[in-house]
């Protein structure tokens, strides 16, 4: 870990004390903030000079429902084509608490200081509701909008908060984890009506599954001289 990354994160955590919690993991620092302090922690993030966050790179929305779980049963599969079925160094954590099934990250950075940060906030499925941040960066417009269409999280003063990427009358979110993978609905042009029908899908959900090296049947090398 960087000493200017350990250096940014105390700052962040004396700055703004208890109302956040400041952390770093793979050179990086992530800053928990609740949702009700959202824009007076980015405001001076990015107006106040030790920091400078004047840029916002991303928003993005995410689902932790099965965070920590996994749709294979294998002890050990091949290194390519199917990532999560494939052993990695760092282990996957246990599941969130406190029922904050989803989260919205903001990435921010620094130009003036050539620093980067995180902003997390953790969300409650009942209540999906955080305020916009556009009046701050507006760069955050259209990635509010992907955040609402993809998993449901509602802007609160967004100027203009529709369907960024899904179709006129689609339902559901589709970048929920509860989300069926084959959709709920597909369409295809009707030449009798002389339009585009949406009828039930009909393809069927499967999961793939990785070709699994077993220990029970180990490669033998053939030695010199073996016929």
């Amino acid at each position: 870990m960087s000493k200017a990354v350990e250096a940014l994160s105390a700052r962040i955590q004396a700055r703004f004390s208890d109302s956040v919690a400041a952390h770093t993991a793979f050179n990086e620092v992530t800053v928990e903030v609740p949702a009700e302090q959202l824009l007076s922690v980015g405001q001076a993030l990015r107006d106040e000079e030790e920091f400078s966050f004047q840029e916002l790179l991303d928003v993005c929305g995410v689902d932790l429902l099965t965070y920590g779980e996994t749709e294979w049963d294998t002890v050990s599969a091949s290194c390519t084509g199917f990532s999560r079925g494939v052993d990695r160094p760092h282990k996957v954590k246990t599941p969130p608490q406190d029922g904050h099934r989803f989260a919205v990250i903001y990435h921010l950075l620094s130009i003036k200081n050539n620093q980067r940060v995180r902003l997390k906030v953790m969300l409650d499925e009942a209540h999906l509701v955080v305020d916009s941040v556009v009046d701050l960066w507006a760069s955050a417009d259209w990635y509010e909008r992907e955040a609402f269409d993809l998993f449901g999280v509602m802007f609160k003063g967004h100027p203009d908060l529709r369907r960024l990427l899904t179709d006129y009358g689609f339902i559901g979110h589709p970048f929920r984890k509860d989300f069926p993978l084959q959709g709920n609905v597909e369409m295809r042009y009707d030449s009798e009506k002389r339009r585009v029908v949406y009828e039930p899908v009909s393809i069927e959900l499967r999961t793939l599954v990785p070709r699994v090296i077993r220990a029970e049947h180990p490669v033998k090398s053939v030695t010199e001289g073996e016929g």
